[in-house]
């Protein structure tokens, strides 16, 4: 299993507040846009990323990352092994993506997906 990218999550109710900061000033491209949630970040390198949520997404609450990787079935193995407590998923969502939800040791919820 090998880690893909990572990409910060914001929490808000007023998604649309942040194209005149990431879209405007800094020139992010907006990449994703499902209405509850949006991706700003560089269409040529997807490293850069930051997303703008109302909520997770299938009514879950918004994580703190997203960690993308190659196997999310092999990643959800590992955190269970390491004892971490799963709190959503997996999941096949109807975006496109495998996930779970799972606590890291510092309490953040921590959203780990693979795109199908």
């Amino acid at each position: 299993m090998q880690v893909k990218r990572i990409v910060a999550n914001i929490h808000t109710q007023d998604i649309s507040a942040a194209k005149s900061f990431y879209q405007d000033a800094l020139g992010l491209d907006l990449l994703m846009d499902h209405g509850w949630i949006g991706t700003y970040g560089l269409n040529e390198e997807m490293g850069i990323q930051i997303s703008i949520a109302s909520q997770g997404g299938s009514g879950t609450p918004t994580p703190d990352l997203s960690i993308e990787v190659d196997d999310v079935d092999e990643a959800l193995e590992r955190m269970k092994r390491a004892g971490f407590t799963i709190e959503y998923g997996p999941a096949d969502e109807p975006w496109g993506v495998r996930r779970f939800y799972v606590r890291d040791p510092f309490g953040k919820l921590v959203n780990i997906l693979a795109h199908l």
